[in-house]
């Protein structure tokens, strides 16, 4: 699995480089067929102060990219909001590419008593 974190107009530090990876652990134990995995905080230059730290992450599953993006006007808590986010959308994807079909009881050959 390839790990991308980047920051636009802010120096991502050790410590928030940290809480990324503890919080993408739980994208990563529901799906493990994970390839690639974008990360990108912004902080705006907007003169309201009101959601200028976004968080934005890009995962590449097998088959399908899912592309997240949360603003908050603390940046820990719109990463929290964008796993969150991400977390209900990988579990989405592998509950649509889990095959549900099963044999049913009166279908499967069963010998002759």
């Amino acid at each position: 699995m390839n790990l991308t974190i980047s920051g636009h107009h802010l120096e991502v530090t050790p410590a928030l480089r940290e809480y990324v990876l503890t919080k993408l652990d739980r994208v990563t134990r529901h799906f493990d067929q994970v390839v690639d995995i974008n990360v990108l905080l912004t902080v705006e230059k907007q003169k309201e102060k009101e959601r200028r730290q976004r968080a934005e992450v890009t995962v590449h599953v097998k088959g399908r990219d899912i592309f997240v993006e949360q603003s908050h006007e603390d940046l820990y808590a719109a990463i929290d909001q964008l796993m969150d986010k991400l977390d209900r959308q990988v579990c989405r994807h592998k509950d649509k590419t889990q095959d549900h079909h099963h044999a049913s009881a009166k279908r499967l050959d069963m010998p002759a008593p």
